[in-house]
């Protein structure tokens, strides 16, 4: 099918993620201060939506704490600059089971497993403007761990972002998880039309090449809105195949740290790239307020 590349385009900042960054650069933010002065510089630089995790500020490892979110979210509502809040509602899955001649009982290191409602605390306590639903489970990297999300969880979690008033950000990391949110649409567990991010190059959900890319673009419904990413060396790329597909952009710490080989990024600096790689495409960065009317959301007061 021919290409409708897009005039308008929103860009995401993920400002932090939950993997191992915050070892490899300095520049992975870690308190909620920190997370949310990065997060306020991406928005100065042209990003609509700043997407966050929150870490232990001592450690630097992933929490789902809901008073570090409460920190980050007070902190970004009270800044002179408007943005989209985006929070992570993807923890509270993770599974790493033992030996593969004795995978259960489960180790205790890496396995994270909470209910649905605990996994949703910090989004219905903070009420942000969008949170993401990766809706599918899949081996994550790593050997023995799944990034465990079962139809009924996901139900669940749908129901309840649909009843708070948050709009999800479907995460698809691959192709069969595009299916599902459909079927999730189609159940009336989220709305129509959907907000949908393409996850692309993570090891081993959909690899980051364009035929598997147009492929998810391909199934995606008319009046849905999609975003995409890939991870490492390629998200740069991938702002450029997003915007020629017709859709939006993301970028940040969370998928990707180096501006250039051997030279470590900082949030600002990715936006301010993918901002001129979307205006040199001929396209225009929208604002907060452009897209909270073209996906329907209502902006948060801060408090």
């Amino acid at each position: 099918m021919p290409l409708t590349p897009s005039r308008d385009v929103f860009i995401t900042c993920a400002v932090t993620g939950s993997g191992g960054s915050q070892d490899r650069s300095p520049h992975v933010p870690r308190s909620p201060e920190q997370i949310a002065n990065d997060a306020i510089a991406a928005a100065k630089a042209g990003a609509a939506i700043v997407h966050c995790h929150v870490r232990d500020p001592e450690t630097g490892e992933p929490s789902r704490d809901p008073g570090l979110f409460r920190e980050v979210t007070e902190r970004i509502r009270a800044a002179e600059v408007d943005v989209v809040l985006n929070l992570t509602a993807g923890m509270g899955g993770d599974l790493t089971l033992g030996d593969p001649e004795a995978p259960l009982p489960h180790a205790e290191a890496g396995t994270d497993m909470a209910g649905a409602s605990e996994r949703l605390a910090h989004v219905l306590d903070c009420r942000p403007e969008i949170c993401t639903l990766d809706c599918g489970t899949m081996n994550f990297a790593e050997a023995d761990y799944i990034m465990v999300n079962t139809p009924g969880m996901l139900r669940a979690m749908g129901r309840m972002m649909t009843e708070a008033g948050v709009k999800p950000e479907i995460e698809a990391f691959d192709s069969g998880h595009l299916w599902f949110a459909k079927t999730l649409v189609e159940e009336g567990v989220l709305d129509d039309p959907a907000l949908v991010q393409f996850c692309m190059g993570v090891p081993w959900g959909a690899p980051d090449d364009m035929n598997t890319f147009m492929a998810m673009v391909n199934n995606v419904p008319d009046r849905w809105t999609f975003s995409a990413f890939s991870i490492g060396r390629n998200q740069m790329n991938y702002v450029a195949a997003s915007v020629l597909a017709g859709g939006h952009v993301r970028v940040g710490l969370e998928d990707n740290i180096w501006l250039e080989k051997g030279v470590l990024a900082t949030n600002e600096q990715l936006v301010t790239r993918a901002r001129g790689i979307v205006e040199a495409m001929g396209a225009r960065v929208m604002g907060p307020e452009a897209v909270r009317e073209k996906l329907g959301l209502a902006k948060r007061d801060p408090a």
